[in-house]
């Protein structure tokens, strides 16, 4: 049985923490690296975790940087009430930034990028959030990684507790609502919990496409 050793970036939010639960809880998954601005507080056997204050320097790792297989790009912001330099510097120049640091080092690896339905591939939209989000899906294309799989959720049910935050409280108020909707709409509507095994199948397997919607997601999230 294949096994992986995985990079997690963005543990502490919603979609970073449920990609984690999962990593620790998959047989196949066998070392997990997490990167985070400030410490997770989880503790696991199969557990490392670095807190790194600048993602594009990622000096003090490099010498463990080639034993791992994939990374699961896990931040993101919400573009409400950003201008177009400010989204794009937390969104397109982050994610950069640390790719190009980390296929310097391992070029081998699988990256997965959460990007979001509607994203704009052209990059010439009226919607900033798409334009952004499409220009950093063709760039990280281009960096020379084994793989890149850019994931296009669209709505998201959490299953994780939810902590006591403004962004998680609305969380809170739209999972039942989601649940309630999901059989109308099973293509569009994914349990965060199968996206997150996506994610992972996608290291595990590979898949066809490089740029995965939501019914992609569901495909790969039922594979065994």
């Amino acid at each position: 049985m294949k096994k992986i050793n995985v990079i997690i970036t963005g543990s502490t939010g919603m979609i970073g923490e449920a990609v984690l639960d999962q990593c620790l809880q998959h047989p196949q998954v066998e070392h997990i690296l997490v990167l985070n601005r400030r410490v997770s507080g989880v503790q696991h056997p199969k557990l490392l975790e670095v807190v790194v204050s600048d993602l594009s320097q990622l000096s003090c790792i490099k010498d463990i940087l080639p034993n791992y297989h994939a990374c699961f790009f896990c931040i993101g912001v919400s573009s409400m009430g950003m201008d177009e330099a400010t989204f794009t510097r937390m969104t397109y120049t982050l994610t950069m930034d640390f790719a190009k640091a980390l296929v310097a080092n391992n070029p081998d690896m699988t990256f997965c990028y959460i990007s979001g339905a509607g994203t704009d591939s052209s990059e010439t939209g009226k919607t900033m959030w798409a334009r952004v989000k499409g220009k950093t899906e063709n760039d990280l294309q281009k960096l020379g990684f084994s793989h890149v799989y850019n994931f296009r959720p669209g709505a998201l049910i959490p299953y994780l507790a939810v902590k006591p935050t403004q962004t998680y409280q609305s969380v809170k108020y739209l999972k039942w609502l989601l649940v309630l909707l999901r059989p109308l709409f099973p293509n569009a509507i994914l349990r965060l919990s199968d996206f997150a095994i996506a994610m992972i199948n996608s290291a595990l397997t590979g898949y066809s496409k490089t740029i995965l919607e939501a019914s992609d997601i569901k495909k790969l999230s039922e594979l065994k």
